[in-house]
């Protein structure tokens, strides 16, 4: 066929047909036919899986609305959504072959494809190789590569079916030749996937550099970015030796029931606890491991994306240790450095406006607290690690030391590493509160019940420091909608602070609940030395401790007020004190009441 008449697809079947010979040509159509039905139902099935696992699913179990996490069975729902999918990518097919298809071979098709996806290659790569590489550069440079490749392949395309004219091609948009999509800027001597290549790649990998270099990695995309570029430092083993935290063999088996079914969950749990030597998974430890191979297993079901949302709400992980505490610190220094080189920049702008203004003020404010935040916490964080370091240097100095000592200087070690792990975990649930990122568990409950079990957590420590404990509830109390355990939190600290203020052997707390017509009250009310009133508010701003800071500073962080402040306020509450010095103290808080309408 050396005229070109023939498309280059349909050589193997004209062949024949050109040589009268129409049982081949039968032969022929029907193995095409077959491999083309063989690649539709393989890309379809594997699409539909891609779009159910990656797009899909993880949206549905992100959404609380929808309560997917309570379901029992999802299967339905994992084969409904892949069907769906598999009509709505045979339906985009066929409308691109019949928008642009019918003007290009297949090859010419496929090729345009692979120019598409040769976009997600620098990012790819990036983020093995590159440390600075960050989640915004990615985006930047997908966004900027996939544009270039619509604009010099995809749209083309479409002129040559007849949905764009011609002219946008041959004289560019709008008559400038510059623009023309196949020669972009004159480039000219390439044929067109090679000239979208390489402008695609250039715009691409451009936006990705400058994107990364321009944005501030936040601290999951810091620890992502060790995980993958430093790979060959850590140990086998992989993503497991990376997670801390707790959870449960039956909570995971059930997990894997629900997507998998029981027969094979049991089986693929049997098979893990044989290859760790066991005889039974329910002697499997619930250690990281078996968390990496429960996420690993589920992701075959539904995907990585989806099987991560599913193993984090299944397990509980441990909150950060010191080093990432030190890296949020770290990260706020440098938002610091940034606001105040915007600050010294809108000074310079000759028409700055009011608003502008207001905001640079704003900007001060937030710059000082941020300040005052991070010198009072690395002052907190110094203290204890300063005793740690000198106790445990006088006992490496030391070894012959008696027992007695030594004993002494360990338990000072525990104690005050007891303290740093208190302070950073009470760091930690302030930002959370402050930022809007806490998790709240609001459920109908008993205020009655939630002071009952508060009273009996510190019951050891009223009875070791001989302060007796006086309770006052009605016996019928009304139900509130409120968060338990943040509630169980907030009465925990106001009885350890009114404890600890009482004298030994002399101290008395008296914790009264009050109904009225709109709220309840609590009150918890100590014989200690008080408060004076223009410490009232000052209390509840974090690290504010009243006392002598030199001399009689009382144990604790500061921040535990301003915690359970911010958890009363999350429920519509308020939270105040009442104290005269020589007096005691009372502390009280507000919870409203369930509306009327609601059924008891």
């Amino acid at each position: 066929f050396p005229d070109g008449s023939v498309d280059a697809d349909t050589f193997v079947l004209t062949l024949p047909m050109a040589e009268q010979q129409p049982a081949l040509a039968l032969l022929v159509f029907i193995g095409g036919l077959s491999a083309a039905t063989g690649m539709v139902i393989v890309e379809t099935i594997a699409l539909s899986t891609m779009v159910c696992n990656d797009l899909v699913m993880p949206l549905l179990l992100r959404s609380k609305s929808l309560q997917l996490t309570r379901r029992p069975d999802l299967s339905g729902l994992l084969l409904g959504i892949r069907r769906w999918a598999i009509v709505a990518i045979l339906l985009l097919g066929y409308f691109y072959f019949r928008i642009a298809g019918e003007a290009y071979a297949l090859v010419s098709i496929g090729l345009i494809s692979f120019a598409a996806v040769a976009q997600f290659a620098p990012a790819i790569i990036g983020g093995l190789f590159w440390r600075e590489g960050s989640r915004a550069g990615a985006f930047a440079g997908l966004c900027a590569g996939f544009a270039v490749w619509a604009y010099t392949l995809l749209l083309p395309s479409f002129a040559r079916s007849g949905w764009l004219p011609m002219s946008f091609i041959e004289q560019g948009p709008l008559g400038i030749e510059l623009l023309k999509p196949l020669q972009l800027f004159g480039l000219s001597g390439l044929d067109q996937i090679s000239h979208c290549l390489f402008w695609s790649m250039l715009a691409n990998i451009g936006a990705y550099v400058w994107g990364s270099l321009t944005s501030r990695p936040s601290v999951p995309e810091t620890s992502q970015a060790s995980a993958f570029v430093d790979v060959f430092k850590r140990s086998v083993g992989g993503g497991s030796q990376l997670w801390r935290g707790s959870a449960s063999v039956d909570d995971l088996f059930a997990l894997l029931s629900r997507f998998l079914g029981p027969a094979k969950a049991a089986r693929a749990f049997e098979d893990h606890a044989r290859s760790r030597g066991l005889r039974s998974f329910r002697d499997l430890p619930p250690d990281a491991n078996l968390v990496h191979f429960a996420e690993t297993l589920l992701a075959g079901a539904i995907g990585s994306a989806s099987a991560r949302v599913m193993v984090s709400s299944t397990v509980k992980e441990e909150p950060l240790g010191i080093d990432e505490v030190m890296n949020i610190l770290d990260e706020a220094s440098q938002v610091i450095a940034y606001s105040h080189k915007l600050e010294q920049k809108s000074r310079e702008l000759e028409a700055a406006t009011a608003e502008l203004r207001a905001a640079n003020a704003r900007l001060k404010d937030l710059d000082r607290m941020k300040d005052d935040f991070i010198s009072t916490v690395t002052h907190e964080l110094r203290t204890p690690l300063t005793s740690i370091r000198a106790f445990s240097e006088i006992l490496l100095e030391d070894p012959d030391s008696d027992a007695a000592q030594r004993q002494k200087f360990l338990g000072i070690i525990v104690k005050e590493a007891e303290r740093l792990t208190r302070l950073i975990n009470q760091v930690l649930d302030l930002a959370k509160l402050e930022s809007g990122k806490a998790e709240w568990h609001a459920t109908e409950l008993s205020l009655r019940e939630v002071i009952e079990d508060s009273v009996a957590a510190t019951s050891g420590l009223s009875t070791d420091k001989g302060v007796r404990v006086e309770v006052q509830l009605p016996e019928r109390v009304p139900m509130i909608t409120a968060d338990r355990d943040r509630l169980m939190q907030v009465m925990i600290n106001l009885l350890s602070n009114a404890v600890k203020f009482c004298k030994p052997g002399e101290g008395l707390v008296r914790i009264r609940l009050l109904t009225g017509p709109e709220e309840l009250r609590v009150e918890v009310q100590d014989n200690g030395p008080g408060i004076p009133r223009d410490h009232h508010e000052a209390i509840f701003d974090k690290f504010h401790q009243v006392g002598d800071t030199m001399t009689d500073k009382p144990q604790g962080t500061g921040l535990g007020l301003p915690i359970s402040r911010q958890i009363i306020g999350h429920f519509g509450g308020r939270m105040w004190v009442n104290s005269e010095p020589g007096n005691g103290a009372t502390f009280s808080f507000t919870l409203p009441r369930r509306p009327l309408d609601t059924p008891a």
